[in-house]
């Protein structure tokens, strides 16, 4: 390229000059002559200290990342017929995983005939898990089924990317379960629940 536009290195135009000439006056000044705009016509090239420039943007670029929040999906995997002991390890788990700021899936596997009582036995774990984490965390994702296991998604309760939470059946509070009634059923169910089951199956709930 014949010709550049040069910016010295306090940042001021200093107009269209031969490549030679513009190196020399770089050199002139212990500094490099770095193009900046290739596309443009003629290129522009900024007088620099390149060197420097290269670190300084590294190291924006390795605070930026300091910066972000990385958040995991940890798995907890159990049964329906999971005992108490072995529930209270997961649930201090699930809480471990929420404090580091990571997402837990919930997977409830089922076997044989067992999933024939998924919607009952299945859920009432989950809602124990649900009620064991308390404010740790917000149910994201309520149970759904996934083949032959029930999967629910919990996300610490400082995020806000949901702000939505699940409230097990049975910490409606009474004056809630007064509230339902035929009218307001669907309206009421949409804002307290977000749980895939049916119309009837809640009014049973309540």
């Amino acid at each position: 390229m014949p010709e550049v536009r040069v910016i010295d290195a306090e940042g001021e135009q200093v107009g269209v000059m031969e490549t030679r000439e513009a190196l020399a006056k770089a050199e002139e000044t212990g500094l490099d002559l770095v193009e900046v705009s290739a596309n443009a016509k003629p290129p522009v090239c900024r007088i620099m200290d390149f060197g420097k420039y290269r670190y300084e943007e590294s190291k924006k670029a390795a605070d930026a990342k300091k910066k972000q929040s990385v958040v995991e999906i940890k798995e907890i995997k159990l049964r329906p017929k999971t005992d108490t002991h072995d529930l209270d390890f997961k649930v201090k788990n699930i809480k471990k995983f929420l404090e580091k700021n990571n997402k837990v899936k919930v997977t409830l596997r089922f076997r044989g005939r067992e999933i024939v009582y998924a919607h009952s036995i299945g859920r009432a774990v989950l809602d124990k898990i649900v009620a064991a984490i308390g404010e740790d965390g917000v149910v994201v994702q309520p149970p759904m089924m996934e083949g032959r296991q029930m999967v629910m998604m919990v996300a610490p309760n400082r995020s806000s990317s949901c702000g939505l939470c699940y409230t097990p059946p049975h910490e409606i509070s009474p004056f809630l379960q007064g509230m339902i009634s035929k009218a307001n059923t669907a309206a009421l169910i949409k804002k307290t629940f977000l749980y895939s089951t049916t119309l009837s199956s809640i009014l049973e709930m309540c």
